[in-house]
């Protein structure tokens, strides 16, 4: 009801659209383009040139600086408040978030597989999703390019594309500075300083310091989890040595050390079984749970109808510490021949992310890590020549792009303490064995080696790893023809790309108990039975000793060539309308599952560690109607992916699967739990759809109430008949998924905001401004489980400001998620705790399900006061 009351209030307050306020965002290059024509025109330069918004046929969303600090927005998860069409999340690792755009996006657990939705900050591509879950401090603005992308920038992507520009050295002296104190005990402190080195050079640096408690308590403990400890500087220099050139120069260095991310038990905790003559699920007591419960294990749940509270429990001893280091630099000279201008951005990264955690989300010891690292070192070069030919006729852009990374990622996850009795009391039952585990062992000649437990302590070894080196380059074009000038416009681009990878990595296990089971070929008499159990038991975290796969060895290689390339053709049949139609087919690398858990330990072979590209071809039919005081966007889109790279965590580890479509009715077998029984022996087709419509529209009655709103329709769904790569059979745990939505998809989201700022005096002016986004349901876990379901929801924030004379200071007061609204971001299986779900019991596909789920929460309300000052 709460939900339903704020879209009410927002429909009437609020025109129906998407993202607000005028925005004009350049890059660096382009500090003497032409000013907007009146202060309400939106202007991008998402397309290389600086353009009004309802003149460029493409769909792209426009956030200014402005908006982006009334929102209370210090990452890109909060541009979810401003563009409908996009998702940005986070689960066990802030530095491993996803983006979606238009319901399609990569789950970003997994270290070898790239993001869906690009992301570039200042003309740099960033690897992955995760680095813009920082602060990015002072911006020029961001734009978020909907669909492929791979014609106008460096990288390519699959479903769209998050480009931000930070805020510009500036000729005149000057700085701003904001201290801000909020719930939480959250302290941010932000300060900046630019101006005149000389005539011909200007500086700015930018600093960010934020703190806060954390909104997740652990209730072994007592202390708080999820919280911030962060800070950013940025340096820059814009030197202009004369008027055709121009050069920006960029350094930064990142830092966090955060205890994140915790997780909290999804409600209500149940266990489940059918009645074989009714086919009725029936809900009981979780055995699973009350097991756990016994040996120690602490449960917090809600009591009052919401999904979970703010409350987990940490073993004792274990922490979900996270140290994040981002730093790199980046130099981009444009260079004006006079009838083009060519440009030049080389950059540098390096990001390291080391983190512990707690496996299995509980007070019982049972899975732990200390000691996880991943860290990407790349770099990249992108030259631009642009210009105009045949009197203004050809608006053409000529483009290659090198970039060459080298990743390194370990672990050290381990059976806890509590492992083999955890085990042997739920395997008594059936077996009447007081120590099932430690029998069997004995019954297979397995001698412990001295000074270690059976299981307890054993696991992944440090030193071992994964390090993956990565080659790519491109040529790229994209050239508008002026058929009519000014009136019909055809736009042609094309992208050819070649992506090059190569695996090397040595294995680590000292889990000898795992490896002597499945070796193993002597008489078992009366435990025979009992292999299969023990087995997925004492190997639940994969045994694959060394010594892994040297550079060169046979599947460690994978090499790709692609053309891509769109087509738009657009007419504006009077000035203050615009019409397109487009095609583009989009392209994301094939790569290395950098898990263990796909590896046959026996014989591990590399090449089960591929997989495929990810390839979309995309339809787009567009209007934009631009009145000044009135301004509304329209997209139809249709979406078709071919080998869709799904990421799912199955409760220990993560799996990488490419999704297809079969053209034969494959009979249900791939909605059974039956391993190798749906394979697909006809043609195979798009595994999943997207298509929807998208509209955002702005209002501007008086120079000082600007309101905006957006309402994206999406329809993401897998194909109804599904198998995996080259027609094989998809992993039993994906058996829901045929014919579903794609999860993190909601079917309708609405956004919208409204921002007054009237002048009180002469000297005082004010600030009220509201957001909300309303989300319908979704399926929050990438298997579907309809326990990971989040019902539909909305988040407001709001500020209230009050400032001086040309804002030389101000105090405002804010809350972001204003009602206080319990959501989840991500959810999943609680490592080792049950199985099964609600879908299979009521299909018949198993008799009971005792699955415990987790969620990782969104954060609570939070409010507090913010002073600024510039000069």
């Amino acid at each position: 009801m709460k939900s339903i009351w704020l879209v009410s209030v927002a429909s009437l307050a609020i025109p129906a659209a998407m993202a607000p306020v005028a925005v004009q965002a350049r890059q660096a290059a382009n500090t003497t383009a032409a000013a907007p024509v009146d202060a309400n025109e939106i202007i991008i330069s998402a397309t290389r040139r600086n353009q009004v918004l309802s003149d460029v046929p493409i769909a792209v969303s426009a956030i200014s600086a402005e908006q982006l600090q009334n929102s209370g927005g210090t990452d890109i998860r909060q541009l979810n408040q401003l563009a409908p069409s996009l998702l940005v999340s986070s689960a066990t690792n802030e530095s491993n978030g996803a983006a979606r755009i238009r319901g399609v996006g990569t789950v970003g657990e997994n270290a070898g597989l790239e993001s869906s939705v690009a992301v570039f900050i200042d003309g740099v591509y960033r690897s992955r999703t995760g680095v813009g879950l920082t602060d990015l401090g002072p911006l020029e603005g961001i734009e978020v390019l909907r669909g492929p992308q791979g014609t106008l920038f460096g990288r390519n992507a699959s479903a769209g594309l998050i480009n931000i520009t930070t805020a510009l050295p500036q000729f005149d002296a000057g700085g701003q500075a904001e201290a801000t104190y909020g719930n939480f005990n959250n302290i941010r402190l932000m300060g900046s300083l630019t101006g005149p080195i000389n005539d011909k050079v200007a500086f700015r640096i930018d600093g960010v310091f934020n703190k806060r408690d954390g909104f997740l308590t652990d209730v072994v403990s007592g202390r708080d989890l999820n919280n911030r400890d962060r800070f950013l500087v940025r340096g820059q220099l814009l030197l202009k040595p004369n008027d055709d050139l121009t050069v920006r120069l960029i350094g930064d260095y990142n830092q966090k050390n955060e205890e994140c991310c915790g997780a909290a038990i999804i409600s209500p905790i149940r266990g489940l079984s059918r009645n074989p003559a009714t086919g009725e699920v029936i809900i009981g007591a979780n055995g699973i749970a009350n097991l756990v419960t016994s040996l120690g294990g602490i449960y917090r749940t809600a009591t009052n109808g919401d999904a979970y509270v703010y409350e987990t429990s940490i073993t004792p001893g274990v922490n979900f510490n996270q140290r994040t280091r981002d730093w790199g630099g980046s130099a981009e000279i444009n260079y004006d021949f006079g009838g083009a201008t060519l440009t030049s951005i080389t950059g540098y990264r390096e990001f390291k992310n080391r983190a512990g955690q707690d496996g299995d989300f509980n007070r019982i010891d049972l899975l732990a890590r200390s000691d996880q690292n991943r860290k990407f070192q790349t770099f990249s070069q992108e030259l631009r020549l642009q210009g105009n030919a045949f009197n203004d006729r050809l608006d053409y852009l000529i483009g290659g792009y090198y970039s060459k990374e080298t990743l390194r990622t370990d672990d050290d996850l381990k059976y806890g303490a509590d492992f083999e009795r955890y085990y042997n009391a739920q395997l008594a039952a059936s077996t009447g064995l007081p120590n099932t585990l430690q029998t069997f062992a004995n019954a297979i000649g397995y001698v412990t080696p001295a000074g270690q437990s059976l299981l307890n302590g054993t696991g992944i070894v440090q030193g071992g790893y994964f390090k993956q080196k990565s080659t790519n380059y491109a040529f790229f074009t994209h050239n508008v023809v002026s058929l009519v000038p000014d009136k019909v416009l055809l736009t042609l681009g094309l992208r050819y790309t070649n992506e090059k990878k190569d695996l090397e990595s040595v294995f680590l296990s000292n889990n000898n108990f795992c490896g002597a089971v499945r070796r193993f070929n002597g008489n078992l008499g009366g435990l025979a039975a009992l292999r299969p159990t023990v087995t997925s038991v004492a190997c639940v975290i994969n045994n694959t000793a060394g010594p892994g796969f040297a550079a060169g060895s046979d599947g460690t290689q994978r090499r790709e060539n692609k053309l891509t390339g769109t087509a738009v053709l657009s007419v504006k049949p009077i000035d203050e309308v615009l019409v397109y139609g487009s095609y583009s087919r989009g392209y994301k690398a094939g790569g290395f599952n950098l898990d263990t858990s796909a590896l046959n330990a026996l014989a591990p072979s590399a090449q089960t560690l591929q997989f495929a590209p990810e390839t979309v071809d995309a339809f787009e039919l567009g209007a934009k109607l631009d009145l000044r005081e009135f301004k509304l966007n329209a997209a139809l889109f249709y979406q078709k992916f071919d080998d869709f790279q799904l990421n799912t965590f199955n409760g220990v580890n993560f799996e990488v699967a490419n999704i297809e479509g079969c053209s034969v009715d494959l009979g249900g077998r791939d909605r059974d739990l039956i391993a190798g029984n749906s394979q697909c022996t006809g043609k195979r087709k798009a595994g999943l759809i997207s298509k929807g419509v998208e509209l955002e529209a702005f209002m501007f009655p008086t120079d000082d109430i600007t309101f905006a709103a957006g309402m994206t329709y999406t329809d993401t769904r897998y194909a109804d008949q599904l198998a995996g790569f080259n027609g094989l059979s998809l992993a039993p745990t994906l058996f829901q998924l045929p014919g579903q939505r794609l999860s993190n998809s909601s079917a309708y989201v609405v956004t919208g905001s409204a921002s007054w700022t009237p002048k009180i005096n002469e000297t005082l002016s004010a600030l009220l401004y509201f957001d909300m986004r309303y989300s319908s349901a979704l399926n929050t876990g990438s298997d579907l489980d309809i326990e990971k379901v989040q019902p539909g929801f909305a988040v407001a924030n709001a500020r209230i400001g009050l400032y001086g004379r040309d804002r030389i200071w101000g105090i405002e007061l804010w809350s972001q998620n204003l009602f206080d609204a319990v959501y989840q971001q991500v959810a999943a299986d609680a490592p080792l705790q049950g199985s099964g779900t609600f879908n299979a019991v009521a299909r018949g596909l198993s008799a009971t399900a005792n699955q415990v789920f987790v969620t990782f929460p969104a954060e609570p309300r939070t409010f507090g006061v913010t002073v600024r000052t510039k000069f």
